[in-house]
């Protein structure tokens, strides 16, 4: 039997927006399912991936415990509310793999979170893991994010990689600047014109 193909996909900024504290002049990742605001276009990109056969999953970066910011509870919390929200939607998430780590942690946080792990991106460790979980082929699955970390984490476990970045803003690339990281095989602005491009195949 063969291995499955699959999208791995990142939270904050590709599928659901920010948190705009205006009071506070500060921008933080949703730590409540209140605040999940799936972003435009998302819905109908993963619609077309699963379509297409891909297995999705979600690899995200939440290191908030380990800053002290917000309890690991709250994190899964909201995590779980995503993927009911989207199974709602008719959206099946295969698997969610979260790194809780940060390297240097901040005050309050937890100390069992704080230090160098595998799984952190751009690390390849959350990859590799769901890759083993699906039985994906890494050489035929896609890892799709906003930040450089997510184009070396695909490039690290032998996946292809989507960035959502508008193209008419090239100043604001995450790759802007960072001459040793790859770019990545795919970019536009939105999901739903990422798996456009995912799903036209090679080019020329």
């Amino acid at each position: 039997m063969s291995r499955r193909r699959g999208v791995v996909l990142d939270r904050d900024g590709t599928l659901i927006d920010v948190v705009r504290d205006a009071e506070l002049g500060v921008v933080v990742t949703a730590f409540h399912p209140d605040q999940i605001r799936l972003l435009p276009g998302v819905l109908e990109g993963l619609r077309r991936l699963a379509d297409a056969g891909f297995l999705l999953a979600i690899a995200t970066n939440q290191p908030g415990a380990a800053k002290g910011q917000v309890p690991l509870a709250a994190i899964e919390r909201t995590n779980r509310a995503l993927v009911e929200r989207l199974r709602e939607a008719g959206v099946t998430i295969a698997a969610l793999a979260v790194c809780p780590h940060h390297p240097e942690g901040g005050p309050g946080g937890d100390p069992a979170l704080i230090g160098p792990c595998a799984c952190r991106k751009p690390a390849p460790g959350m990859l590799t893991a769901l890759a083993r979980e699906l039985d994906l082929d890494a050489s035929a699955s896609w890892m799709i994010g906003d930040a450089a970390s997510d184009v070396a984490a695909a490039r690290a476990a032998g996946m292809r990689s989507g960035l959502i970045l508008d193209r008419r803003r090239c100043e604001l690339c995450p790759l802007r600047g960072e001459a040793a990281l790859p770019c990545p095989d795919r970019a536009a602005p939105r999901l739903d014109l990422l798996a456009e491009e995912i799903l036209a195949g090679p080019r020329g």
